[in-house]
């Protein structure tokens, strides 16, 4: 048994710059909170993962002062979990709206993961309910009620870069490690893949592109599309050939076959960071 295990936001779709940032900034004009987010600052934010984490980050004295927010931890908790749920129903929205395309090659990486019997799944941070909109939006509901797995949310007690995630998707799954492949696009994301022993293929976002990604054994631009976005290899750990342009199936069975290689090298101390192409 193969699995194939995708990220939600930043590979799916490129969720945060164009979906959750929005709706964080909208809610928090709803609310009538003396906040609103830039492009950078989010993309600080992002060190944070989970939604409710980072609006948590908020919560200085002077914050919650300025605000008129409760000072007790459980009326924080429960002003958060309002504003979570509100921001969710914004982000839902933009998503069934058709304004977040989904990444290249997803769709069709994921149709032919199917068809040739892998088991698919997703392991986000994000909320459940985001996440499946995210999903069904990217590859359509049929497909989307083929993936074995939709691992979400506060699932696991410790988020990303805590491999938990990975490690519940593993024993759900009912897969060896050695044949389970993550894609991610954050460090968080890929940290977590490699601390459940799992091999990993990073495709960049557009908040993620200049983070440290050596653990992954192959990082590209997207997956691309025989008629559209053409693959651009970043750094290939592996020494896996290069895709034709874009990736197909076999190029992510060869990089399961390489992430074994480089762990083996990783235990001899033989790993130096990954060959540039």
């Amino acid at each position: 048994m193969t699995a194939l295990i995708f990220d939600c936001d930043g590979v799916l779709a490129d969720t945060e710059r164009y979906g959750h940032l929005p709706a964080f900034n909208q809610m928090f004009e709803e609310f009538g909170l003396p906040v609103r987010w830039s492009e950078e600052e989010y993309g600080e934010k992002l060190a944070i993962a989970g939604g409710k984490e980072r609006m948590m980050s908020l919560l200085t004295d002077d914050f919650v002062r300025d605000a008129d927010l409760p000072t007790d931890p459980d009326g924080q908790k429960a002003t958060v979990a309002d504003w979570h749920r509100r921001k969710t129903e914004i982000y839902t929205e933009m998503v069934a709206s058709g304004r977040l395309p989904g990444r290249p090659g997803v769709a069709r990486i994921a149709a032919e993961a199917l068809d040739a019997g892998w088991d698919l799944g997703v392991a986000s941070t994000s909320s459940e309910a985001s996440v499946r909109a995210v999903l069904e939006h990217v590859v359509g509901a049929d497909q989307a009620a083929r993936f074995a797995l939709v691992l979400a949310g506060d699932v696991v007690p410790r988020k990303k870069p805590a491999p938990d995630i990975y490690e519940l998707a593993v024993e759900r799954l009912g897969v060896a490690r050695e044949q389970a492949l993550v894609i991610e696009d954050s460090r968080n994301g890929l940290l977590a893949a490699a601390g459940a022993g799992l091999t990993c293929v990073v495709t960049a976002s557009s908040y993620t592109e200049h983070e440290d990604f050596s653990e992954a054994v192959l990082v590209v631009s997207s997956l691309g599309e025989p008629d559209g976005e053409r693959t651009k290899v970043l750094t290939n750990q592996g020494g896996i050939p290069e895709p034709g342009g874009y990736l197909v199936l076999g190029d992510l069975q060869g990089c399961l076959v390489a992430g074994g290689n480089v762990r083996r090298m990783s235990d001899r101390g033989g790993v130096d960071g990954g060959l540039e192409l």
